[in-house]
């Protein structure tokens, strides 16, 4: 057998060899990379929202205003919903089936709520593409309309956190306001946080203290 067909046919295996390896490396990422796409599922608005204003969560978390952030993404997703053809009003429906709420008096609060902070938010202009940004992220957005445009839109308490503690980790007490207006407000109870806190009271989502610190003031 000749010598140097030989190496020609050793260098030829090796080739085939590389080639086949390769082919097979390619084939393992693609095929790796398609499964990962199919197990990474889109968030939708009514699944977030569900996390967001889950009762169970809510009551897990401490601190001063350690909701105002979870009102701020639950009015991106809405707006975001809205701008994909979605009824608002729909998506809240979704939510409370998914974490289990439809129907509770709790859910006829929050829908109300953040139907009315997804107006509030339309009015003073929060939702232009930097707006939804910081939404998204749980932030104040800058406000771009009317006699408060160049403030931050924050998240303030209806009724105030030191009124009524238990209160305090509520996205359906809080509301989005120019910062001037939520700072002046500090712990004043005004008539309407004392109407929100007798329907709450009536409900039985106010215990007898709650509605008792809110009336002597």
């Amino acid at each position: 057998m000749n010598a140097e067909w030989l190496k020609g046919a050793i260098r030829r295996s090796q080739n085939n060899s590389l080639k086949m390896a390769i082919l097979l490396l390619v084939g393992l990422s693609i095929n790796c990379c398609s499964h990962s796409a199919i197990g990474k599922k889109k968030t939708s608005a009514a699944e977030a929202i569900a996390d967001l204003t889950d009762p169970a969560e809510l009551a897990t978390i401490k601190g001063e205003g350690t909701a105002d952030p979870r009102l701020q993404k639950c009015v991106y997703w809405l707006a975001y919903a809205e701008e994909q053809g979605e009824m608002p009003e729909a998506v809240l429906d979704g939510a409370a089936k998914l974490n289990k709420t439809a129907g509770t008096p709790y859910t006829g609060f929050v829908r109300w709520g953040l139907l009315e902070n997804l107006k509030i938010a339309k009015e003073l202009g929060l939702l232009t593409p930097e707006g939804m940004a910081e939404l998204r992220r749980g932030k104040s957005a800058t406000i771009t309309r009317g006699q408060y445009a160049g403030q931050e839109a924050e998240a303030g308490d209806v009724i105030s956190e030191s009124v009524c503690p238990e209160l305090a980790n509520q996205v359906m007490n809080l509301e989005l306001l120019p910062a001037s207006i939520n700072q002046a407000k500090k712990d004043k109870v005004t008539d309407r946080a004392r109407v929100f806190a007798k329907e709450l009271y009536d409900a039985k989502l106010l215990s007898v203290e709650g509605w008792s610190r809110v009336e002597i003031r």
